[in-house]
């Protein structure tokens, strides 16, 4: 609260001050000056306004050189009067305004006088708080045509400050300021409007300054991004008001053509502009070279608001200036069009709900509809539009892009009278199939191969987050930058809304059939047209435009898929024919070829055979991959704007997606599951599963039809395997006779198409073993009651910690007992308590002859099992191994029924010795895994046959071998002699376990891979070796023991009595002896 109210409390206070102010001029007197005016309310000094004025207006017009900072401390102190007071007389306002704007003249140039910045700062702040202190119409009389020099001085004054000075707050300030003196400001301390006729006489009276103001603005808008943002986008601002203040049609229009007799002296008479037709037109032609400038340079400001201002100068000059700017419209539609997908959303959006004002309102520029603007534009636009994605790089083709999507977006509907043109309908499209060009030169596209078996996806919903339109990654041959190709499929996009689909659809599939370079671009903006057309993903700026019906859109669907799943564009050559052979030579190297032989060469690397047809081969491949992608790509599309209504087109499109989907190239295979997704997804399936199962009667139907004419449909067992991989159960009674038609027809063609039958066998088994798992977990054998003496004597061993003569009696007396049970000495009261127990009556047998009926699974696998016993000689490697794996699952599918499991083994144990003795170690891989398997199912049925036929082969293969991997390095790990030696190792020990084998033959296993637990061996085999004595100490602890100690003996035994002998070992006990860590490690384990 002031302490002064009242004007005679403040005179009082103040008067000794101005008296004092006015006989010395100091800073320090005007700062008591100032100190004192805090403490009087603006009421009094309202009235005491112009006495207290009266020294510091004194100070300021003292002739002679003053004080900088005394001309500041005035100049603020005058400031704080104006801001607490009103001026109410134009000649107090004039003259105030003079002797400010003094302040900075400098004579001897032209520039603003060499100051300080402060006084700079003060300077603009006072002129400022002067024009908002008018009070009423004084503002308005202010202006008058005699006011025009001092006016124009304090204009080009405040010009040269934010075009010159380096300091970014006083560039602000005068700004602001120049806003005021044009009262273009955006506060409230103006707020009555102004009529028609003082618009006008201001708007004559600032003519004048038109030329000066917009040049001076346009040199900083241009300038060195350096300078900041906010002066840019104050600078913009200033522009764009004074042009459409001065330039505005509703003035323009009531100015006469005669200018009336002025009143005023002739100097300033000569300064004042008409604005008659002749001026508005010369002033608009160079205005628009301004334009075009500042548009040039704002359009790509690196900062968002400067972007976002330019599009309120667009908006304001094209509202207000449309008929005395209609040069300049085009540049300036240009530049909002541009902005349309600018990067930041604040502009995008500020565009978007320009752009929908515009499209909503008939705005005429000139004498010309605004969608003739833009049709022509477009036309110009579309005529140039392939000579620019030829030359322009990234950035240059996303600015086009761009402009040619916000013109589509603007016209909307009125895009046909471009499209309907012949001419420009050929250039659009020409520019769009260039510039879409992708780079087949890649050799990765077909070398990328989908060996992998898993299922193609579990559901929809774990990629529910994947956008839609999530599309495989293209390298196009004329841009890199993601940005073009959103751009150019948001136009396609457009154009498929707003266009004539019929025209548009009827147009590329003319380029689809033309030329095989057009038709993966043709398909692409296909696919985008009819995402367009459906209007999902499409922002609508003309509310009223109607869409295309479901009934029109399913039928030109229809009629695309028809075209991409014909037989000529969905059976393209994808891979080269002699790939099989390829892989023959490159399997069947020198080599570590089977484990009899006991050749120990790495592999060794030999050149393949050049292809007849090298690069223009992998070209046109590449290009029909990618061809089938986009057609795959274009069917997911079609399902998302279709919806439920997609189901409709399910039988004809979801088998030919099936056979992609089990196509062996990883794109391919990619695309076909992406577009089963998207159909999942678009007709309410909850996953691939689901969708499977409800059109399994179809599918199952076509796969049987086509059965029959396999040389007409080679790819018909692919799309059994995908339904396999990613069905249940609940298939396989609608599959079962099919799978009998696949084996008779394997049975035909197993010269021929073995291949492709075995991967559906593959795919039915690895199904099977998941549906029909088997409970059946066989128990473990009852220990023998000598074990558990054992291991009570032991025990009781330990807790005593002495041995006596009793203890070693039993122990050798139990010994004794288990050996004559081994031997089969078995006592007759064994015999007897054995006889005595009567065979168990089954109460449901109901009859000698009667079997059950096997189970559906289980006669599959039986057939599958037999044909893979006639295929396992086969003479291509990779149908061998292909067979070894389906072998090995149906070894296990059957493990539950031995009546049929054990007669096959006897029948494919001769072909499985082969395939382990006399081939490529990659077959001895697969065949040894396949031993393992039927080791652990079939058990004593092999014991035999394994410990005559195998046993001594791998145990041989293992010495032969071991001397090499002991003296090689790093590198052969990766050799497949090592690998072969690592399985053998691995597998050896389970074996031994599950095979129950005797004790010599235990004894050559343990003697083979003794060399292996030494520290010369690579790490990875010391640690099989470990496994294979780990699963010997659970069959043969003591000979174990045995063995390991008498490779190193970590401590000299000792006697449990003293009766007995002192028993030596071989195993040295020295720090040099390689055996010592697994050893060790190994005792550690046992019992």
């Amino acid at each position: 609260m002031a302490v002064f109210d009242t004007p005679e409390e403040a005179f009082g206070v103040l008067r000794p001050v101005c008296v004092q102010l006015t006989k010395a001029q100091t800073v320090e007197n005007v700062e008591h000056l100032q100190t004192q005016l805090q403490s009087v309310s603006d009421s009094a000094l309202q009235e005491l306004q112009q006495y207290i004025l009266f020294p510091l207006r004194f100070t300021l017009k003292t002739p002679g050189p003053k004080r900088e900072r005394l001309i500041q401390s005035v100049v603020e102190c005058l400031t704080f009067v104006l801001s607490s007071t009103c001026v109410k007389e134009q000649e107090l306002l004039q003259e105030l305004f003079s002797e400010l704007s003094a302040c900075l003249y400098s004579p001897k140039s032209q520039k603003p006088a060499a100051v300080s910045e402060e006084l700079k700062l003060a300077v603009i702040r006072g002129l400022s708080t002067l024009m908002h202190s008018a009070y009423g119409d004084i503002i308005v009389t202010f202006y008058e045509p005699s006011i025009l020099p001092r006016l124009g001085f304090a204009v080009s004054l405040l010009l040269g400050l934010a075009e010159q000075e380096k300091s970014k707050q006083i560039k602000t300030a005068a700004l602001k300021c120049l806003q005021v003196l044009l009262l273009q400001c955006d506060c409230q301390d103006h707020p009555r409007s102004l009529d028609e006729l003082e618009q006008k006489q201001l708007g004559d009276l600032f003519a004048s300054f038109l030329p000066g103001i917009s040049t001076a603005l346009t040199r900083i808008i241009t300038g060195d991004f350096k300078q900041g943002h906010s002066i840019v986008v104050s600078s913009l601002n200033v522009f764009y008001k004074t042009v459409s203040f001065i330039m505005a049609d509703e003035q323009l229009k009531r100015i006469s053509k005669v200018q009336a007799e002025s009143t005023v002296e002739h100097r300033v008479a000569k300064l004042m502009v008409h604005r008659e037709a002749d001026w508005v037109k010369s002033t608009g032609g160079k205005l628009t070279i301004l334009i075009k400038k500042i548009i040039e340079c704002v359009s790509v400001h690196p900062h968002w608001k400067v972007r976002l201002e330019l599009i309120e100068l667009v908006e304001t000059l094209l509202l207000k200036c449309s008929q005395s700017l209609v040069e300049s419209a085009g540049p300036l539609l240009k530049a909002l069009v541009g902005l349309v997908n600018d990067e930041s959303p604040e502009v995008q959006a500020q565009c978007n709900q320009v752009l929908r004002h515009f499209a909503g309102q008939k705005v005429v520029v000139g004498n010309r509809a605004f969608a003739d603007i833009l049709s022509e534009n477009l036309h110009s636009l579309a005529t140039s539009l392939p000579r620019l994605m030829n030359s322009q790089d990234d950035q240059g083709k996303v600015s086009s892009l761009s402009l040619l999507l916000g013109y589509l977006k603007l016209l909307g509907p009125k895009v046909n009278f471009v499209l309907n043109s012949v001419v420009h309908l050929q250039r659009l499209s020409k520019a769009l199939v260039q510039v879409l060009e992708l780079d087949v030169t890649d050799i990765k596209i077909v070398e990328e191969r989908r060996w992998n078996t898993d299922h193609l996806s579990a559901s929809p919903k774990t990629s529910a987050m994947r956008p839609w339109s999530q599309v495989q990654r293209r390298y196009f041959r004329f841009f890199t930058d993601e940005r073009v190709f959103l751009l150019l499929q948001q136009v396609c996009q457009l154009l498929g809304f707003y266009g004539n689909l019929y025209l548009l659809v009827d147009h590329f599939m003319g380029l689809y059939h033309e030329s095989v370079f057009y038709r993966k671009q043709a398909a692409m903006i296909l696919n985008e047209l009819v995402i367009g057309a459906a209007g999902l993903d499409v922002e609508d700026l003309h509310e009223k435009h109607i869409k295309t019906s479901p009934e029109e859109l399913r039928e030109i669907v229809t009629s695309i898929l028809e075209e991409y799943t014909s037989q000529e564009n969905w059976y393209l050559v994808t891979c080269i024919k002699t790939e099989e052979m390829r892989e023959e030579l490159t399997l069947k190297q020198p080599g570590f070829q089977a484990i009899t032989s006991g050749a120990h060469n790495t592999c060794q690397a030999t050149s393949l055979p050049a292809f007849s047809k090298p690069s223009p081969t992998i070209c046109s491949m590449n290009s029909n991959i990618w061809q089938i992608c986009i057609q795959l790509e274009g069917v997911g599309h079609f399902a998302y704007s279709l919806g439920e209504d997609f189901r409709l087109l399910l039988m004809s499109v979801l088998y030919p997606v099936l056979e992609k989907a089990g196509d062996r190239t990883l794109l391919i295979s990619q695309a076909a599951t992406n577009s089963m997704m998207d159909i999942c997804h678009a007709c309410g399936y909850d996953s691939l599963q689901h969708l499977i199962n409800q059109n399994s009667d179809y599918l199952v139907n076509g796969i049987s039809l086509n059965l029959r004419h396999l040389s007409l449909h080679p790819h018909t067992p692919k799309v059994l395997e995908v339904m396999l991989r990613n069905s249940d159960a609940s298939l396989l009674p609608l599959v079962a006779d099919v799978v009998q038609d696949v084996l008779a027809t394997l049975d035909q063609f197993y010269d021929k198409r073995a291949s492709s039958f075995i991967s559906v066998l593959h795919a039915l088994l690895v199904a099977l073993a998941q549906w029909f798992p088997d409970t059946n977990h066989v128990g473990q054998p009852q220990e023998h009651t000598a074990e558990k003496e054992e291991s009570h004597l032991n025990q009781r061993i330990l807790e005593n910690n002495a041995t006596t003569a009793e203890d070693i009696e039993y122990f050798l007396l139990s010994y004794l007992k288990e050996k004559d049970v081994a031997d089969g000495n078995v006592s007759d009261f064994y015999n007897e308590e054995e006889q005595s127990k009567p065979p168990e009556v089954d109460e449901k047998d109901t009859g000698p002859d009667v079997e059950p009926p096997l189970p559906v699974q289980i006669q599959i696998a039986t057939d599958v099992m037999e044909r893979c016993i006639h295929l396992l000689s086969d003479k291509s490697l990779k149908i061998r191994l292909k067979v070894l794996d389906v072998l090995d699952l149906c070894v296990f599918v059957l493990q539950s029924h031995k009546n049929q499991l054990l007669p096959l083994a006897h029948r494919a144990w001769p072909s499985i010795v082969q395939r382990l003795t006399n081939d490529d170690p990659l077959a001895v891989l697969r065949a040894f895994q396949v031993l393992r398997t039927l080791g652990g199912k079939c058990g004593d049925f092999l014991r035999s046959r394994f410990c005559k036929d195998v046993l001594p082969k791998l145990t041989g293969s293992l010495v032969t071998q071991a001397p090499v991997s002991a003296r090689t390095g790093q590198v052969y790990s990766h050799t497949l002699a090592f690998k072969l030696q690592l399985a053998v190792l691995q597998g050896l020990g389970p074996l031994c376990e599950k095979l129950d084998l005797g004790e010599g033959d235990l004894n050559k296993v343990a003697d083979a891979c003794l060399i292996y637990l030494s520290a010369k061996q690579p790490m990875k085999l010391q640690e099989a070796a470990r496994s294979v004595f780990l699963h010997l100490m659970k069959v043969d602890p003591d000979s174990t023991w045995f063995l390991l100690n008498e490779l190193y003996c970590p401590e000299q035994l000792t006697p449990p009595h003293p009766s007995l002998h002192q028993v030596q070992l071989r195993g040295a006990m020295g720090q040099q002896n390689p055996y010592k860590a697994n050893v060790l490690c190994l005792l550690q384990e046992l019992p």
